[in-house]
């Protein structure tokens, strides 16, 4: 018969008496207080960050980037040569232009190269006057404060922040501005990846001899050559695994995403060059209170926009709800807030980014 086992005796609680001494319980008290306080006082501090750095550069270099003539490349550099803030593939600059005009355009050069950033401009006659600008007055020499790096299209490399296992790459025009460097990097590191870059014509699109580098990993499609691409020709040999990436027009970016919901297991990373279309709008007004004047928005323009036909100078950049730049305090009314970068102080205390939020109906005081 085996020993009887005797459990041995366990005090009433393992870890020892329940209740603790006086002076502790006083001590965790006003510690907690403490602390719940300093939250309090600071909580402006735990807010995410954003990056509002401002750096005094220098146009050292221009260069027409296509045969058309309507792209050309800067290259901005510290006046005293030191070396400047890093940043990755997909991040952008917002420069400060001469008019006062705030810009934003994607970084396209080298981020091994920490002496200079390079950014890309297509001119376009009829738009908001920022691209003829720079195409127009910023020769070599002209200083010019820039802000950033900021990365809202951030690349995710496999194996370091992807599951994927190829990458594909898709580019329309002067979208190919945020990729040149993601591909640069993906060759670097040995990474299996393509790229579709299209564009009107061979004539129209930019850094065509950069491209030509990558070797028959990038397929170039042109309307004129080819017609219109379709999801297919977008996305060729896109299967299961693969990460796409896709910055350009509207119409180009909305097919490849109307596509890849379509299928399993294959990531969408995107940028795009307008603003996002109004979904479930009504119309509003919204009221500037330093003069009265009441502006009529409709159902399927955004505030800036109605903003900017009686204030030209209003600032604006990203127009896509995440660069801050538009942000204008609500004296009057509740906005519908379609954002995705304000902390709800910053809501509470009625800011709001008038490229993408609106009003459910009614009217709007705005502190301008």
């Amino acid at each position: 018969m085996s020993p009887r086992v005797v459990p041995e005796q366990l005090p009433a609680d393992l870890f020892g008496k329940r209740d603790r001494d006086r002076a502790v319980r006083v001590f965790d008290a006003l510690a907690t207080a403490r602390i719940r306080w300093a939250a309090l006082v600071n909580r402006r501090d735990l807010r995410p960050k954003v990056d509002d750095r401002r750096l005094a550069l220098v146009v050292t270099e221009r260069r027409v980037e296509a045969h058309d003539q309507d792209v050309v490349s800067l290259r901005l550099e510290a006046p005293d040569g030191h070396a400047l803030p890093a940043w990755r593939p997909g991040a952008h600059l917002d420069l400060e232009l001469p008019s006062g005009r705030l810009r934003q355009y994607s970084l396209c050069g080298d981020p091994a190269d920490t002496r200079a950033y390079r950014v890309a401009v297509r001119r376009i006659p009829d738009g908001g006057g920022g691209s003829v600008e720079v195409h127009d007055a910023l020769p070599v020499g002209t200083p010019i404060v820039v802000r950033g790096p900021r990365n809202a299209f951030p690349f995710a490399v496999p194996g370091y922040g992807s599951p994927a296992v190829h990458l594909h790459f898709i580019a329309g025009g002067i979208g190919i501005t945020p990729i040149l460097p993601m591909a640069r990097l993906a060759m670097r590191l040995g990474l299996d990846w393509s790229m579709v870059y299209v564009g009107r014509s061979r004539e129209t699109i930019p850094f065509l001899d950069e491209i030509e580098t990558f070797g028959d990993r990038v397929t170039v499609r042109t309307d004129d050559e080819h017609g219109l691409p379709d999801a297919a020709a977008l996305l060729p040999g896109v299967t299961t695994g693969t990460a796409v990436y896709c910055c350009g027009p509207v119409p180009m970016t909305d097919t490849v995403a109307d596509a890849v919901r379509r299928m399993r297991g294959v990531e969408l990373h995107s940028e795009r060059f307008s603003p996002p279309p109004i979904v479930n709008g009504q119309p509003f007004e919204i009221q500037l209170a330093s003069t009265g004047e009441v502006l009529q928005v409709p159902a399927d323009e955004s505030a800036l926009a109605a903003l900017l036909k009686s204030r030209p100078d209003q600032p604006y950049s990203c127009r896509q709800g995440f660069c801050r730049t538009c942000k204008v305090r609500v004296l009057v009314g509740e906005p519908d807030h379609r954002d995705t970068v304000l902390t709800e102080d910053e809501r509470a205390d009625g800011e709001m980014l008038a490229c993408v939020s609106r009003c459910d109906g009614g009217r709007l005081v705005l502190d301008l």
